[in-house]
């Protein structure tokens, strides 16, 4: 890792067969910074820095990469903000100077806003008719009611047509702080070029400070709720607070909601669900932890009358993780398979780019595999067993449902 004088992070990994260069900027900026009325810009901002710069105009920023066979891609989460691309090695400069340039220099044009503003009302419109997707939007707002975290990241109909070019530029300056930004390089260059590349089009940023302020979700309280949408199958949503970034228990967590619904066909919950009744095509668990707090989420979708059967299946396998533990076969299995996924995950260079932008800005170091692989090793049947029991209390998850209109 290099720190440039302003504050900005530099990561890298040289990985030398490789001939494709995959550079990053993430910044610790998200949608749970936006005030009430601001719901969305985090995202605007995203869409936005496409549309022209201090340099470019949108065509040129589109071609500028394309044109060489490379891609340029952002995305925006609850906490953070990425603009990333990927290219030939030997293109690497031409990517890391349009990353600093619509990162830094956007100009955001009013004709431009207006033409994006169009665009993520189509999306909202886009998630609204595919209810496998807006179901975990709206979920949010049911697990942390009244807070940032539980907000779309596409906001509102009403906040997006109200968007300015000077509500942008405030969001970002009330949030940008350049010792929270981190530059993410995987190429076959080693570290010293990638410093000189980076340090010509990174260190000229003047250095700012934010005083912003994450506040952490109010005391939690299950919530349910059942909504009537034109669709033929009913689809459902469980789910609760979880363990935070920094939480001793968040490996253990990890590792448990893989077991039960996890990538791996043979996850507990797709075996029961799935395979042994049929009632699901598929269903996942996933456990996302932020700065202050986590988030676990169990999604499917089954026939309008096989809902409440589904949730007593997936309340028995809770009850199951709760009050047996795992033989040593099985907690030898569950610690390979997850070891495993983590290991082909680390096989993807971008995916490995972006992974250690986001661990030095939430932990501010970047853990080698070796290391996850001992802390997975060390966990015990009865630390899973602990994590179930103060996680996994079918009192203390909320729920939503999409139920088909004729039902």
């Amino acid at each position: 890792m290099h720190r440039l004088p302003n504050g900005i992070r530099i990561a890298h990994k040289q990985v030398p067969y490789t001939q494709i260069a995959h550079v990053g900027l993430m910044l610790d900026i998200g949608s749970r910074d936006e005030q009430p009325l601001q719901q969305g810009l985090a995202h605007f901002w995203e869409h936005m820095a496409f549309k022209g710069t201090a340099r470019r105009q949108a065509h040129h920023i589109i071609n500028r990469l394309e044109n060489v066979g490379g891609e340029l891609n952002a995305y925006t989460t609850k906490e953070k903000v990425c603009f990333h691309a990927s290219v030939l090695g030997i293109h690497a400069e031409k990517a890391i100077e349009l990353l600093a340039d619509i990162a830094f220099y956007s100009t955001f044009p009013e004709k431009q806003i207006e033409r994006e503003r169009g665009v993520i009302l189509e999306e909202m419109s886009m998630y609204y008719d595919s209810p496998e997707d807006a179901i975990q939007d709206d979920f949010d707002e049911l697990v942390f009611p009244g807070h940032s975290l539980g907000n779309n990241i596409l906001g509102t109909a009403e906040t997006v047509r109200s968007f300015t070019k000077e509500a942008l530029q405030t969001f970002i300056d009330e949030n940008l702080d350049t010792e929270r930004v981190v530059f993410g390089s995987v190429s076959n260059m080693p570290f010293a070029k990638v410093i000189k590349m980076v340090s010509k089009y990174l260190a000229p940023i003047p250095a700012k400070s934010s005083a912003r302020q994450r506040i952490a979700p109010a005391v939690y309280a299950p919530r349910h709720d059942r909504v009537k949408r034109p669709i033929t199958q009913a689809q459902v949503a469980i789910g609760r607070p979880a363990y935070s970034l920094t939480d001793p228990e968040r490996l253990p967590f990890f590792m448990l909601v893989n077991l039960l619904g996890g990538p791996g066909m043979n996850s507990r919950l797709n075996m029961n669900l799935r395979e042994r009744y049929g009632l699901v095509y598929s269903i996942d668990a996933s456990y996302t932890p932020y700065l202050d707090t986590g988030y676990l989420g169990i999604y499917f979708g089954t026939d309008p009358k096989q809902v409440e059967r589904s949730l007593a299946l997936i309340h028995r396998e809770f009850k199951l993780v709760r009050e047996k533990p795992l033989t040593t076969s099985q907690l030898h299995n569950t610690k390979e398979q997850l070891m495993g996924q983590l290991a082909m995950a680390e096989e993807g260079n971008n995916s490995f780019m972006l992974m250690m932008a986001k661990s030095l800005l939430d932990i501010d170091r970047v853990e080698p595999l070796t290391d996850i692989f001992r802390d997975i090793q060390a966990i015990t049947a009865t630390q899973l067993q602990d994590v179930a029991v103060a996680m996994l209390d079918e009192h203390q998850f909320s729920s939503l449902v999409f139920e088909p209109e004729a039902a």
